[in-house]
């Protein structure tokens, strides 16, 4: 038993030359190349490297028939390869982008502030410092921090109060800051 080759009533031309092929058939590689590509100029820049591809391997191609083929294969592994440089993109732009006016903190300026303030931390009468810690190091609120201290909501406000007068007094923090 054969299995049916559907065949076409206008078999492919042979061309004679590769001029008369890429007259013939440029507006349809064309559109296969464009489908490769987001940028029309970038398409035919594709199928121009393609086709010289294909000039190359002219003498070479046995069967003029599967020219489109052999275009469209030459056109995707070039895309392919394009794909795989990563070129990077240079953009142009009307004004250079200014430099950031406040430039990034050095890492160990800010690990020193976190240690001078952790130390003025633990100076706090007791009380004091658990408020401080509940409020501002766990992030609870003031409801939150009376009850877990068991006292009243004024009292944690008054206390944190008095603790950060006190920070803001510590002469190890006003050098650190200054």
């Amino acid at each position: 038993m054969t299995t049916p080759v559907c065949t076409n009533a206008s078999t492919p031309a042979v061309f004679p030359s590769f001029s008369s092929y890429v007259r013939a058939r440029g507006p349809v590689l064309l559109r296969a190349a464009r489908s490769l590509t987001a940028n029309p100029n970038d398409a035919e820049d594709l199928l121009q490297t393609a086709l010289t591809k294909t000039f190359v391997a002219w003498e070479r191609i046995e069967d003029h028939r599967a020219l489109d083929g052999y275009v469209r294969r030459a056109l995707v592994n070039t895309r392919t390869s394009q794909w795989r440089k990563r070129k990077v993109e240079e953009f142009a732009c009307d004004e250079l982008p200014e430099p950031d006016p406040f430039p990034a903190p050095d890492p160990a300026e800010l690990q020193a502030l976190r240690d001078a303030m952790w130390r003025a931390v633990m100076r706090l009468p007791a009380r004091q410092r658990a408020m401080v810690v509940l409020r501002y190091y766990e992030d609870l609120s003031e409801a939150q921090t009376a009850e877990v201290m068991e006292v009243s909501v004024g009292t944690v406000k008054s206390a944190v109060s008095r603790a950060l007068a006190k920070l803001r007094e510590d002469p190890e923090l006003a050098t650190t800051f200054a």
